[in-house]
């Protein structure tokens, strides 16, 4: 079996914690923590985009480099 690589402060215990409290949301608090973070006015942006797009734009994600 592979050893599993957590960023630095993240252990197998804390995954599990963080996988526990999202499954126990229900619909309402996910619609919920969408809105707020939509809120939030900061330098990001939610766009609807056609799935067979997605593979393009997490590349051109992945090699964006942030100042």
């Amino acid at each position: 079996m592979n050893e599993q690589k957590f960023p630095k402060g993240w252990d197998q215990e804390r995954v599990r914690k963080l996988i526990a409290e999202l499954d126990a949301r229900s619909d309402e608090e996910w619609v919920a923590a969408d809105e707020a973070a939509a809120a939030d006015g900061g330098d990001q942006a939610v766009v609807t985009v056609p799935a067979s797009l997605l593979p393009e734009i997490r590349r051109l994600l992945a090699s964006h480099k942030t100042a």
